[in-house]
């Protein structure tokens, strides 16, 4: 069980003990795509989905969730947030938006779980925003793709 940090010595879950580390700069950058069908698309694209600005909107739920995780993710530690920021890319052949969210903080552990959060409830308002236009949209491809800072250093795809 030593590889995995969120287990005690009798195999209880616990949170980390961060109190002897030093303070550090870290981001994570993690991303996920939502496909939907191409009548759908144009319609988030052209802003015309009734319920509103679906990238605006989604947008702001991937920014408040990076800010929530610690009460979403029982073990998570509640951290500082510096800079949270949702960017949408969108792919008109393959009628699929991609969401990447960035986290920057400087602290004792790390933002990774925040930016795979933020792109998870972004991912998730761009489905209720737009699921009266199309129920069968597919999120995926969720993961972390960068990552600096702290103890472990630099991971990136």
């Amino acid at each position: 069980m030593s590889q995995f940090t969120h287990f005690d010595e009798q195999g209880n879950a616990a949170m980390v003990d961060v109190s002897e580390k030093q303070p550090t700069a870290r981001q994570a950058i993690a991303e996920g795509r939502i496909k939907m069908s191409a009548s759908c698309y144009q319609m988030v694209k052209g802003g015309t989905v009734k319920k509103g600005d679906v990238l605006g909107v989604a947008r702001i739920a991937g920014i408040m969730a990076v800010k929530q995780t610690a009460l979403l993710i029982p073990l998570c530690h509640t951290l500082l947030i510096e800079k949270a920021s949702v960017d949408f890319v969108l792919d008109d052949p393959g009628s699929t938006i991609t969401a990447r969210c960035t986290v920057k903080t400087t602290g004792l552990t790390g933002v990774e779980m925040e930016a795979l959060t933020g792109v998870n409830i972004a991912l998730l308002t761009i489905y209720d925003m737009c699921k009266a236009a199309d129920k069968g949209m597919e999120m995926g491809g969720i993961r972390l793709i960068e990552k600096t800072g702290g103890k472990s250093g630099t991971y990136k795809v």
